[in-house]
């Protein structure tokens, strides 16, 4: 299914693309950097990114802000607080925390892909507080305790 969603490209993003599928069957849009020149990122540093552009998400969606596989595994190179999460009373200018986990300082260029944006549908819920809870084979195992012999 596809919605239509508001977006705002800021004066500054002009000459850059709006986030897009890349594939048919792809999951996320590529993000931009919308920086007006190369920036260094030294190894262990974070920086915020630009991307250019502001969303109006419907009321019962998030935007994701994810990294990308390629610059993970080819310079250490990921969204520090992945998954970033865009609320959908947020309006501002949408911005990627990148970290550096390699070894050499990476450079940032003007228009290069970042992170991915994915857009998903959220549930609410309601707490009820109870003094138990049902039992499940898994019980409180947890922190890799699945496929251990040892409680789930």
């Amino acid at each position: 299914m596809t919605h239509i969603i508001s977006i705002k490209r800021f004066e500054h993003a002009a000459d850059l693309a709006l986030p897009r599928y890349e594939t048919a069957q792809a999951a996320g849009m590529d993000l931009m950097a919308c920086i007006p020149a190369d920036m260094e990122l030294a190894p262990g540093r974070h920086a915020l990114i630009p991307t250019g552009f502001a969303i109006a998400l419907p009321a019962g969606f998030e935007a994701q802000v994810r990294p990308r596989s390629g610059l993970a595994a080819k310079h250490g190179v990921t969204v520090l607080n992945a998954p970033g999460t865009i609320d959908a009373d947020y309006r501002g200018e949408i911005g990627v925390i990148l970290i550096n986990h390699g070894e050499v300082p990476f450079v940032i260029t003007r228009g290069m892909r970042i992170a991915q944006m994915v857009v998903a549908a959220v549930s609410r819920v309601e707490w009820r507080e109870a003094d138990s809870l049902d039992d499940t084979s898994r019980g409180a195992g947890g922190f890799g305790s699945t496929g251990t012999g040892k409680g789930g």
